[in-house]
């Protein structure tokens, strides 16, 4: 075409941005080492980011890398489907051909990426969409792994501020997965001028900075300095004062104003007026034929292929190159292997703005007429999407109606959900306007709305959704068409489910009553697997007779009527209503049953939603090293099936989860970094904190605890409640608000939850937090603030009645039963104001300690043998206090939880107790006892107590020993301080910063943490 036109470089070197040129240079160095790294650069308009980028491009290739650039195109709702990533494929299959890289992925086939080229041949079949889409993102993300292992690549998308949202989706996926791309530097650029508050891309940049790798970088404008030199190169020489400022105050030092503002090395005759007349300046120089062709090119778009914009004009090539030539020389339009693009969108836009109307309907409804002649001459499945927009623009309402629904057929095929909704809102907006629709694409209003709503549950628009849904019950006649009403129903009770709603029941009871019991079919058992499943999420399940009998006649009508999906998922659904404890076997073998029929069925989805199902329900008992051992096989199956990134985070979780009860906290410590460095999706990324910090509390490292929780509280207080995440952030923050010493802060979470959410529905998640609360009442009652106390009697009142009706099923729960008992026993006491005697509590805590021992989780066995042996040194027993010291130091050590090594060590000084661990001083290991100023060491422990505010009451309770000796202490204190009160000598003590070389002491007592 117009390869051998020497359009005019604008200026032969970037200027100004070598700051940037070096940060994007060391990111792909980054890379290259194995780094994971994105930077996502912005800045407005005509600014240079696309020069920057090329700049940064042209330097990898000179060291090897590999550059593949896609571009996102300015088509409003109509946006292609997948747009940058279609170009990558072609640039690929251009330069190694589809078989190659088909034998680059797992099987050689890449029947998912077929679905956006079809050069890969025939796309796979019709699979589950969601799983069918996971795919196609993972296939996509091997792609890039595999062609990273000849050296490093360069993923370049430009323009994201156009993006359709299935590109926007698959950019994140990318990015969020990129720890397993060595060697693949990914660059984005965008308008941050076009991001108006509800703009999409603006959630997705933020989501992507909180990822430690991606990097965000703002391109501002060019100083007058660096504007000047600018202008140097363009012109050749060292611009006068007068033509920079001029230049200067005109373009404020925007490079492509900068660069449309000269013409041939100096300013125009006159001024442009405005910047639309500075864009198109350079138009309006071309010769009146050129002209033409420019206005005609930039109705096709940023983009126009040659054969396209030849038919469009039904000029031959000779007459056509020569009228383009001078558009290329004047660098108003640029060319490609493809044919030609303009410079800058800017430029297309002010040349489109200035076509009059008629003559604009005149280009758009051509090209959509030689579009729809000859597909070929577009990119391969762009057609029906193309059309639509032209047709649309041309306000040819027939024509764009049809041509929509064409085009969000090819966009489902595509996996491109949420371009198909915008597809299908457009045919249903022009339905009035067209009198014979529904003759006219072969389907009535109601089918369309039908479509519209299982598509809006694809694309995650639940609100639409909703909205479609109801408008599409208003179109059927329920009476003569039951089936059908049914299922809408069944979408509808989905949706509102999704959204939070408590009347998602009704719809889908009513969608039950209208299919018939006989003969059994697939829409019946549908019907009755979701009412099974979603009175599971709400109930919670585990032993509700009558989900039980939904879900096994779900179960039976699913067989009979050979739908192998829907039996799997009603399998899974039936083993969570299955009662637990004993009945552990009864529900692994209904998950068994599952994942068979779903492996013959590949219905992969239930297939690995029964292992996730299984792995959780063992954790919920307590069987960790099973639910371990289960969710670990899961991982190997999902990356069989290709689908190890979209399920692996919700898989990786029911790895730690019992890794972390297990106490192997190193193991967990591994699986929670590399999923956080996954950037899992927003559910399971709340677990993966909440385990962290679950960890972190218990080794004392607080600040990181705390980050654990704002984590967690960022990305769940505008979400709807689920028990599995929100009821273990409030155990979390009540733990770590006690562990900062602030138990007012921690009685306040569980009362908003107490009141907020059904607890008694999630007793596996309901029990530590009760415990939590338990413990927050005695930390309030040390406080002695009236209000405060009163406080935490009725919430200790409270907590004991929501234990009183709460199940315990499984080993688990009756581990943390038993240590609420014995927690709130300790409360009591503590709330009474009676004289304790710790030693009523030994068999409480022996209890809770035989249960924790049964369960095998060995962190709250040590805590609650901790409590025992302060309960037996309370009664005298000191053998007992010993042997139970002992255990729990042992294992404190093992599991490298400090604080509890010190609480444990703490006890065991003022016991008199030598730990005697062979290999291991813990006595060492705790903090020292400095002799100073005389005191002895009990002396200076009284002192500490003194401070605190203790009676000598307290103190000998504390201390084990009788009010009298305590008595005695403290008056050998006030003699060898030189005072003459206990308020005296508490001040002296802070004045001489005494306790510092002593650990912090909880005002609660050395017993205050705990699980």
């Amino acid at each position: 075409m117009l390869a051998d036109v020497e359009a005019p470089v604008s200026s032969p070197l970037l200027v100004g941005r070598s700051g940037q040129v070096s940060a994007l240079v060391a990111a792909l160095a980054q890379a290259a080492r194995g780094h994971p790294s994105a930077v996502m650069v912005g800045g407005e308009a005509g600014v240079g980011k696309s020069r920057l980028v090329n700049e940064v491009a042209q330097r990898a290739r000179g060291t090897g890398a590999r550059v593949l650039t896609g571009g996102c195109l300015e088509l409003g709702a109509d946006s292609l489907p997948f747009a940058p990533f279609t170009s990558v494929l072609r640039e690929l299959v251009r330069d190694l051909g589809a078989a190659r890289l088909a034998e680059l992925l797992p099987g050689g086939s890449a029947r998912e990426l077929a679905r956006l080229l079809p050069e890969f041949g025939e796309p796979a079949g019709p699979d589950d969409p969601g799983e069918a889409r996971a795919r196609l993102f993972e296939q996509m993300l091997l792609l890039l792994e595999h062609l990273a292992d000849d050296g490093p690549v360069v993923l370049v998308i430009e323009d994201m501020h156009w993006a359709d949202q299935s590109s926007r989706d698959l950019l994140a996926f990318l990015i969020r997965n990129q720890p397993t791309l060595d060697g693949v530097l990914i660059l984005m650029t965008y308008r941050s001028d076009e991001l108006h508050r509800a703009h999409p891309l603006r959630l997705l940049l933020a989501e992507l900075g909180r990822a430690g790798w991606v990097t965000r970088m703002d391109l501002g404008r060019l100083t007058r300095q660096d504007t000047g030199q600018l202008v140097a190169h363009i012109i050749g020489r060292t611009p006068g004062k007068d033509l920079l400022d001029a230049v200067y105050r005109r373009t404020e030092g925007n490079p492509l104003f900068v660069e449309a503002l000269l013409n041939d090395g100096e300013l125009g005759a006159e001024m442009p007026e405005s910047l639309h007349d500075l864009l198109v300046a350079g138009v309006r120089r071309l010769p009146e034929e050129s002209q033409e062709l420019v206005r005609v090119a930039s109705a096709g778009g940023e983009r126009t292929g040659h054969g396209l914009l030849a038919a469009v004009t039904g000029l031959d090539d000779v007459t056509l190159v020569r009228a383009l030539r001078p558009a290329v020389a004047a660098n108003v339009l640029l060319t490609d292997p493809d044919g030609y693009l303009f410079r800058h969108a800017l430029i297309r836009e002010a040349v489109h703005d200035e076509l009059l109307p008629g003559e604009r309907a005149r280009l758009h409804s051509r090209f959509a007429e030689v579009i729809g002649a000859d597909p070929a001459l577009v990119m391969p499945g762009r057609a029906p999407g193309e059309q639509s927009y032209h047709w649309y623009a041309a306000h040819d309402t027939a024509r764009a109606l049809v041509s929509a629904w064409q085009a969000a057929g090819q966009a489902g095929r595509s996996l491109a959900y949420a371009e198909q909704l915008a597809m299908l809102s457009r045919v249903l907006e022009l339905w009035e306007q067209v009198p014979d629709a529904a003759e006219r694409i072969g389907a009535d209003r109601g089918s369309v709305l039908e479509e519209a709503v299982r598509v809006a549950d694809l694309a995650g628009d639940d609100q639409r959704g909703l909205m479609l849904a109801t408008a599409a019950l208003r179109e059927i006649d329920a009476a003569a068409e039951p089936v059908r009403t049914a299922l809408l129903l069944r979408m509808r009770g989905h949706l509102k489910y999704q959204l939070g709603r408590a009347d998602y029941a009704a719809d889908l009871h009513e969608a039950v009553r209208l299919v018939p019991a006989d003969p059994p079919s697939a829409a019946r058992a549908r019907v009755l697997e979701a009412l099974a499943h979603y009175t599971l999420r709400v109930r919670g399940g585990w032993d509700d007779p009558e989900l039980r009998s939904v879900a096994e006649e779900a179960v039976a009508t699913a067989r009979q009527a050979g739908d192998a999906a829907t039996e799997a998922a009603a399998l899974t659904t039936l083993a969570c209503a299955e009662p637990g404890g004993e009945n552990v076997e009864r529900v692994r073998s209904l998950l068994a049953q599952a994942r068979t029929i779903a492996s013959r069925a590949k219905a992969f989805q239930q297939l690995l939603a029964a292992a996730i199902t299984e792995s959780d329900m063992l954790e919920g008992e307590g069987l960790h090293e099973l639910a371990a051992e289960v969710a670990r096989e899961g991982l190997v199956a999902a990356r069989e099936y290709g689908l190890a990134q979209t399920y692996g985070a919700i898989l990786a979780n029911n790895v730690a989860e019992p890794l972390v009860s297990l106490g192997r906290w190193g193991e967990a410590g591994e699986v929670i970094d590399r999923s956080l460095r996954l950037f899992p999706p927003r559910s399971s990324r709340s677990c993966t904190w909440r385990l962290a910090g679950d960890i972190a509390l218990a080794r004392g490292d607080v600040p990181a605890a705390a980050e654990s929780v704002s984590s967690m509280r960022s990305m769940l207080d505008d979400s709807k409640y689920q028990d599995q995440y929100h009821l273990p952030l409030v155990r979390l923050e009540t733990e770590l608000r006690l562990a900062q010493g602030l138990p007012a802060a921690a009685l306040s979470p569980v009362e908003d939850a107490l009141s907020r959410f059904a607890v008694q529905q999630s007793p596996r998640y309901t029990w530590p937090l009760l415990v939590a609360g338990a413990r927050a009442c005695t930390a309030a009652a040390a406080t002695h603030d009236a209000t405060l106390v009163a406080k935490a009697t009725e919430m200790r009142d409270r907590l004991r009645a929501e234990a009183g009706k709460l199940a315990a099923e499984g080993l688990a729960q009756q581990a943390h039963q038993l240590t609420f008992a014995a927690e709130a026993g300790r409360a009591d006491r503590a709330l009474s104001g009676r004289e304790p005697d710790p030693g009523d509590l030994r068999p409480a805590w022996d209890e809770a300690a035989r249960a924790w021992e049964a369960v095998g989780e060995p962190y709250p066995l040590a805590v609650t043998l901790l409590r025992s042996a302060e309960a037996a040194l309370g009664a005298n027993d000191r053998d007992g206090g010993a042997i139970r010291l002992r255990r729990a130091a042992t294992l404190a050590l093992q599991l490298g939880a400090r604080p509890l090594s010190d609480d444990v060590a703490l006890l065991a000084r003022r016991a008199r107790i030598s730990l005697e661990l062979p290999g291991h001083d813990i006595d060492a290991q705790a903090n020292p006892e400095p002799e100073r100023l005389g005191l002895t060491a009990r002396e200076f422990e009284v002192l500490r107590l003194v401070a605190a505010g203790r009676s000598n009451r307290d103190i000998a309770t504390e201390l084990f020993i009788s009010a009298k000796t305590a008595s005695v202490h403290v008056s050998n204190i006030l003699s060898k301080l030189g005072v003459t009160s206990r308020g005296e000598a508490a001040a002296a003590a802070h004045r001489l910063r005494l306790f510092d070389s002593l650990p912090p002491q909880d005002p609660r007592g050395i017993l205050a943490r705990t699980w």
